[in-house]
């Protein structure tokens, strides 16, 4: 999981997120790469991104919760089918 605390420090280190360190931080490699060619989006990105970057970790840790539950139960599905098949035999 990532932190919120975290991703806003990246932000403050990378002038006030100009430099994208944050993006980077959540996965973003190409936003980030965007980030720092046009300096945060000539800084209106950057602003915008002191407002935002709560939700952007919020929706990166409920994806990585997603992928987990995902990977579990098609785990789980596998396995009880191989069971079945096991059974029948």
């Amino acid at each position: 999981m990532k932190s919120k605390g975290t991703a806003y420090l990246l932000w403050l280190v990378s002038f006030f997120g100009w430099l994208g360190f944050q993006h980077f931080y959540l996965g973003k490699v190409g936003k980030g790469i965007i980030w720092i060619i046009t300096f945060g989006v000539f800084g209106f990105g950057s602003l915008i991104d002191l407002f935002t970057l709560g939700g952007a970790v919020d929706n990166y840790n409920t994806n990585q919760e997603l992928k987990t539950i995902r990977t579990a139960s098609m785990a789980a599905a596998t396995a009880a089918a191989s069971a079945a098949t096991t059974k029948k035999d």
